[in-house]
């Protein structure tokens, strides 16, 4: 068994809430790191409190039942709750909780009984149902955990002892095989052993948490939807466009039957959106978006790893550490051009920000700021590149950043 690889930003959200009524819900794609993090706390827990005052299940483990059911789940905890030291706190961890059926129901109770710390994960949007948030009375806290960023990425590395040339050849690994923790488990980091393991996790996702909860019976439609949604993640999206390019593969659907997949892709944290909002005045009365992959090995997977579009799968980059980072990124459109991405904080702050592979080419550089000049207020602007040689704070108040700089700051 490999050794567990801490990863703070996630474990210090987890103990903000630790010992709180809230259940807490740890979500996110499959294969992304949950179960880890789940069986540290546990590990934490058991050292805390004993081993008969913590009770942790996975359910996709050997000898689990082939299909729990929630009377099975509950014996099991009526079994532990019996033997429990009632001095202390008793935590249960409920592990892939959404193969257990009507598994909703013993987590409501659990959530009436004095002293017990639940947790429990999921990889479908499902277990965030409104049934759950009815049953609980939205006394739940959501933790939403995704693939490695790229400072979690060099960490993982450093404590499996792979090394790269330098920071740029490990970031060139990063945008193309992205960010899924079990890549560091291979015996051989090979590209034929990394699309392998790629291949195999998306397939998972798909089958499980897409097409198996949305009752997806056209499995050939859904592959082509995503093939062709992660192949132009970063351009603005139009279904109408989808159901016409499908078309012409020979492959008739309709724009009702692509906003239910994409649906049921968004459900299983596979794929998010970011939308477009208006500036300066420019108004959006109907609003595009741009889609963008959980993990770029995933998208580059389906693309088979084609080096075209660099661009977008930088963006992808940031796009996702944004989310992590608790902002909310949206397209911002002007009257002439477009800005990336506009990051909302909780507060009503924001962050204007400009995405390109380089800046030293004289066309570009005029090009990424020329957006900034009629913005009407003066929160900050900055641009993300992989040029190190203009950086810095232009004329207008712009940041110049390198983008690897900006993906291991630490004070974020």
């Amino acid at each position: 068994m490999t050794a567990y690889v801490h990863r703070p930003f996630y474990e210090n959200e987890l103990q903000q809430h630790k010992s709180s009524t809230d259940i807490k819900v740890i979500t996110g794609v499959r294969r992304c790191g949950k179960s880890s993090l789940m069986g540290n706390l546990a590990e934490q827990a058991q050292a805390d409190v004993g081993k008969a005052n913590v009770f942790y299940r996975r359910m996709d483990q050997f000898g689990i039942p082939l299909s729990p059911t929630a009377e099975w789940l509950e014996r099991e905890l009526a079994d532990a709750l019996s033997k429990r030291n009632a001095d202390r706190m008793f935590y249960v961890f409920l592990d892939e909780i959404q193969d257990v059926s009507c598994w909703e129901k013993v987590v409501r109770r659990l959530h009436t009984q004095e002293d017990i710390d639940a947790y429990i994960t999921g990889s479908n949007a499902h277990v965030l149902s409104s049934d759950l948030a009815t049953l609980l009375g939205g006394r739940y806290a959501q933790i939403l955990v995704q693939p490695l960023s790229f400072a979690e990425f060099l960490s993982f590395a450093n404590a499996r002892n792979v090394t790269f040339a330098n920071i740029d050849a490990a970031f060139a690994e990063y945008v193309r095989y992205g960010g899924m923790p079990a890549q560091f488990d291979l015996p051989e980091r090979t590209e034929e052993q990394l699309a392998g393991l790629l291949e195999t996790i998306y397939e998972t996702i798909v089958l499980n948490d897409v097409a198996m909860h949305a009752s997806i019976a056209d499995f050939d439609l859904l592959s082509k939807l995503v093939r062709s949604t992660f192949s132009t993640s970063g351009n603005l999206y139009s279904t109408r466009a989808v159901v016409n390019t499908l078309a012409s593969a020979g492959r008739k659907t309709s724009s009702e039957t692509v906003d239910n997949y994409l649906k049921a892709l968004f459900d299983a944290f596979i794929l998010d959106e970011c939308e477009q909002t208006g500036l300066a005045g420019k108004q959006v009365l109907r609003p595009q978006r741009k889609l963008y992959p959980v993990d770029n090995g995933l998208r580059n997977v389906m693309t088979r790893f084609s080096p075209g579009d660099f661009g977008a799968q930088i963006e992808c980059v940031v796009f996702n550490e944004l989310k992590r980072r608790k902002l909310h990124p949206e397209v911002g459109v002007l009257r002439a051009g477009e800005i990336d991405f506009v990051a909302y904080g909780k507060n009503g702050e924001k962050e204007y920000i400009q995405v390109t592979a380089s800046m030293t080419d004289d066309v570009t550089y005029e090009r990424e700021l020329a957006p900034f000049e009629g913005l009407p207020d003066s929160f900050p602007k900055t641009v993300l590149t992989l040029d190190h040689y203009r950086t810095g704070i232009t004329e207008m108040g712009v940041r110049i950043v390198n983008l690897i700089d900006w993906l291991l700051e630490t004070d974020v």
